[in-house]
């Protein structure tokens, strides 16, 4: 399901342009435009699912194809080896901001604690 409201439908549409790294049947790699190290990468089912936590109860299977292009994208942009931090941000207090399940590959540079008060 595609909702025409959702920012990343609206780009897996092909309605909003984005720089895409990597593209399977299921999901889309697209740089951020705001990104917060050298390489940040969002990685999305192209159905639309509210959250990580959404996504994973109704599809599985989907969940793992994210994952898996995660793999794909990290072993493209050279930073599998070096270390990378995947973030799946859920719900206001997750931080999260485009209510469409995605993953931040965030990578290229030590990234810092895990979480910063």
């Amino acid at each position: 399901m595609v909702t025409s409201d959702c920012l990343f439908c609206r780009i897996v549409a092909g309605e909003i342009p984005a720089t895409v790294v990597h593209e399977t049947a299921t999901t889309l790699a697209f740089r951020d435009i705001d990104p917060k190290a050298p390489v940040h990468v969002l990685v999305i089912p192209k159905a639309h699912h509210a959250d990580v936590s959404a996504l994973a109860g109704a599809d599985p299977g989907l969940a793992g194809e994210v994952l898996a292009t995660v793999a794909a994208v990290v072993a493209a942009e050279g930073v599998a080896a070096s270390g990378y931090r995947l973030i799946f941000n859920s719900g206001p207090d997750g931080g999260q901001e485009v209510f469409h399940a995605h993953g931040h590959i965030l990578a290229g540079a030590p990234i810092g604690p895990m979480v910063s008060r």
